[in-house]
């Protein structure tokens, strides 16, 4: 089911995949990831990085009781402060979908799956 936003000249329907990608892509933006990684990972046990090709990959929408939760699967760089990279993810995704698209988010949740040497 889509996000539905009523403007004064009609209705507006975003579907999750665009709110993952918007996410996925704004997340990118930010120093000290290395990149997105699978959300098979707790399965599967391999950090699998992902490129640029599907932003979606790594990257969870819910909804639950009209609030947007998402999830963020990454790979940071190594030297880097995790919890400032994480931050720093948080504050671009949450500031890109409500200020710049419109789309209120509650919460963003980082999940670091694993560390890589940046080249």
């Amino acid at each position: 089911m889509p996000l539905q936003i009523a403007t004064e000249l009609g209705n507006v329907f975003i579907t999750d995949h665009v709110v993952s990608v918007l996410a996925g892509s704004a997340a990118l933006d930010c120093y000290g990831l290395v990149g997105m990684a699978s959300r098979k990972q707790l399965k599967d046990g391999i950090a699998e990085l992902l490129g640029r090709d599907n932003l979606s990959r790594g990257v969870e929408v819910r909804r639950e009781n009209e609030q947007i939760h998402i999830d963020l699967y990454i790979i940071v760089s190594y030297g880097t402060k995790i919890s400032e990279v994480a931050h720093n993810i948080q504050s671009k995704v949450k500031y890109v979908l409500n200020d710049v698209v419109g789309i209120k988010v509650d919460y963003v949740n980082i999940f670091v799956q694993g560390v890589r040497v940046s080249r």
